[in-house]
């Protein structure tokens, strides 16, 4: 009789592993996507909650696609936008170089002259950093092209995920507390914990490292620089490094201005960027991380480049997300496993 249940049980979670290989294998090209629904979700669902009651009957289906609408203008498309705008500069900087005009050989001679009363035999070759560096680029935007179909596709794969988990995410959190071997108490504080996790990294990183990066754009656009995007997606990356955040696009920028003799405009930034750019770290980045589970700003960072090598330019969101929700399942393990009434003091 055991060797006949010991049969059935080794039967059936074999074939079981068996499909669920299969199934991974066939939804592994859209994981993507569907950790960007899951995020956005995670972030909207209030926004979800609110629309719903304003329609007619609170009828689930409309008040998702309303909410999905909603996340299409103001998530979706100045994504893609943005995605645009930083190829497209990326491009114009290669296509400048690759034809010998930079387009500041003048300031840079300029420059060379300021520096050398200063420092003599010391040589800026800038130009040549800047085809090397473009080179780089030209070697990436092939594959960037490459992949803007399925990169368009993926984003509209987690849009309709977007749509179906606003409208049945609670079916699906119900199923999936059913299916866990935990009590059910504890699945609902894991997955409390992960909303609280996901809001925090969202809105306390990633979110404050995008508005620098947006108030930066905006200040060089301002004092004259061109290819702000490409420049304002750079500082909002350098946002993520400890000590660093901005200061990688703008003291570069202030320098450039005062050897070039603007030093108005150089001021100007300088102050823009210590107003605008500096406090935003400063006052709103604690306030919102303060409401969740922080990250070390170094793991931060290492999460959004792993993450974009990984899943593509969204990374910039899952990567930090994915590591939080790893942290605080190691939490739970850890309390769970050295006290079970500890659990209490996460609710």
């Amino acid at each position: 009789m055991i060797v006949n249940r010991f049969v059935e049980y080794a039967f059936f979670f074999g074939f079981m592993a068996i499909v669920a290989y299969i199934v991974w294998e066939m939804m592994v090209p859209f994981v993507s996507a569907l950790a960007l629904s899951a995020i956005i979700v995670t972030i909207c669902y209030p926004l979800y909650t609110a629309i719903l009651k304003r329609t007619p009957k609170q009828n689930e289906t409309l008040g998702a696609l309303l909410t999905t609408v909603v996340v299409l203008f103001l998530v979706f498309i100045p994504l893609a936008l943005l995605a645009s705008a930083v190829v497209n500069e990326a491009v114009s900087i290669y296509n400048q170089a690759n034809s010998g005009r930079v387009g500041f050989e003048s300031t840079i001679s300029g420059v060379q002259s300021s520096i050398n009363q200063f420092f003599p035999g010391v040589e800026l070759n800038a130009t040549e950093y800047v085809k090397q560096t473009t080179s780089w680029l030209a070697g990436n935007v092939g594959a960037i092209f490459s992949g803007t179909a399925s990169t368009i596709f993926l984003f509209f794969i987690s849009l309709i995920g977007s749509f179906y988990l606003f409208r049945d995410g609670r079916l699906f959190t119900r199923q999936l507390i059913a299916i866990s071997p935990l009590p059910d108490d504890q699945d609902e504080l894991i997955l409390r914990r992960m909303a609280i996790a996901v809001r925090s990294v969202a809105t306390g990183t990633v979110l404050v490292a995008l508005t620098q990066g947006l108030l930066t754009t905006l200040g060089l656009y301002i004092f004259g620089f061109q290819q702000v995007v490409l420049l304002g997606t750079i500082a909002a990356i350098g946002a993520l490094v400890p000590g660093i955040g901005t200061t990688i696009i703008f003291i570069p920028a202030v320098l450039f201005l005062l050897f070039t003799g603007s030093y108005g405009a150089a001021i100007g930034l300088a102050v823009w960027g210590v107003l605008a750019v500096g406090l935003i770290d400063n006052l709103l980045g604690p306030h919102l991380m303060s409401r969740g589970n922080p990250l070390h700003p170094f793991i931060i960072l290492l999460a959004v480049l792993g993450g974009i090598s990984v899943f593509g330019p969204i990374g910039f969101i899952v990567g930090p997300v994915v590591v939080s929700l790893l942290k605080v399942l190691l939490e739970l393990y850890q309390t769970h496993i050295s006290d079970p009434k500890e659990l209490k003091s996460f609710t």
